[in-house]
C-alpha cells in the first residue's frame, strides 16, 4: 500500500517541478494546445452525429415501439460517447507526446539533470528522426493494447449492476496504467528501455504505477486539464523513471525530495522478474 502514496507523491512532484521552472511549463503547454484542439473537434462531432450513427448501425430496430426504440438507441449512444471519453483519455497522452516529443524530451532531461548526484542525464545517442519512429512505434503499440481494453470494458457496461459499478472503476486503473507507460517512456527511451521490458518493469510495481497514473486519468476525464497537467506529469514520470531503474536521486531544492533509495523496495531487472 506505501507504493499507492510514493506513486501519488510522484505525481505532485513533477507539478511542482514544473512550477517552479515556468519557462520548460510554458514549452510544454504547446503539444497539448494542439491536441486538445484535435480531440474536442473530435468529441463534438461524436456528440452531433453520435445518433445518426447508432440509428444507421441498428436497423433491426426501426419497428421499434415507442418508447423502447428511442431508450435502446439513447442508450447506445450514450455508451458510444463514453467508449470515445475513455479512448480519448487513453490516447490523449500518446497523442501529445508524439507531437511534442522534442518539447518534452528536453523537459524530461533536464529533470534529470537537476535531481541527478552528477548533474548528467541519460542520453539515448540516437538521432532525432530515430527516436520519432521508435516513439511512435511504441505509442501505437500501446494504443492497440488500450483499444482491446476499451472494447472489452464496452462490453462489460452492458451487465447490469457491474457495468455501472466495477467496470468504471477497472477502466480507470486501466487507463492509468497506460497512461503512466506512455509518460514514463518518455525517460526510460532514453535509457534504451524496450517497450517489452518497460511493460515488465510496470507490471512488477503496479501499486506505484497506479498511484501515479490512478488520479492523474481521474483528473484527465475533466476537460482542458489534461493540458495544463501534462508538463508535470512527464516530470513525475522521469522522477519515478528513476526509481524504476534504481538510480540515485539528490533531494530536490525545496527540502521534498526522494526518500533514500534503501528506504524504497528494490527495483525489478527489466528482463524479468
Amino acid at each position: 500500500m506505501r507504493d499507492l502514496g510514493t506513486g501519488f507523491r510522484y505525481l505532485l512532484r513533477g507539478q511542482r517541478w514544473v512550477a517552479r521552472h515556468g519557462k520548460q511549463y510554458g514549452f510544454g503547454l504547446i503539444p497539448g494546445l494542439i491536441t486538445m484542439v484535435l480531440y474536442v473537434a473530435a468529441l463534438v462531432g461524436l456528440a452531433l452525429w453520435g445518433e445518426d450513427f447508432v440509428s444507421w448501425s441498428t436497423p433491426f430496430a426501426d419497428d421499434w415501439s415507442s418508447p423502447w426504440q428511442g431508450l435502446f438507441r439513447g442508450f447506445l449512444t450514450a455508451v458510444l460517447f463514453a467508449l470515445g471519453l475513455l479512448l480519448s483519455v487513453i490516447t490523449f497522452t500518446a497523442v501529445t507526446l508524439l507531437i511534442g516529443q522534442p518539447f518534452y524530451e528536453n523537459l524530461s532531461e533536464k529533470v534529470d539533470r537537476d535531481v541527478s548526484p552528477d548533474g548528467t542525464a541519460p542520453e539515448s545517442g540516437l538521432p532525432l528522426w530515430r527516436e520519432l519512429w521508435i516513439s511512435g512505434r511504441d505509442s501505437l503499440r500501446i494504443v492497440l493494447r488500450a483499444a482491446l481494453w476499451g472494447v472489452l470494458l464496452f462490453a462489460l457496461g452492458f451487465i447490469p449492476v457491474v457495468g455501472q459499478t466495477a467496470v468504471p472503476v477497472i477502466g480507470v486503473c486501466v487507463t492509468g496504467f497506460f497512461l503512466t507507460e506512455e509518460l514514463t517512456a518518455v525517460a526510460l527511451q532514453r535509457r534504451r528501455v524496450e517497450l517489452r521490458d518497460r511493460l515488465t518493469m510496470l507490471r512488477s510495481r503496479k501499486t506505484l504505477i497506479w498511484g501515479f497514473g490512478v488520479p492523474l486519468a481521474a483528473a484527465f476525464l475533466v476537460p482542458f486539464v489534461a493540458v495544463f497537467l501534462m508538463p508535470g506529469a512527464v516530470a513525475g514520470a522521469t522522477l519515478m523513471a528513476r526509481e524504476l531503474m534504481g538510480e540515485e536521486t539528490e533531494e530536490e531544492k525545496d527540502g521534498e525530495g526522494a526518500a533514500p533509495f534503501g528506504d524504497r523496495p528494490a527495483p525489478t531487472s527489466p528482463s524479468g522478474v
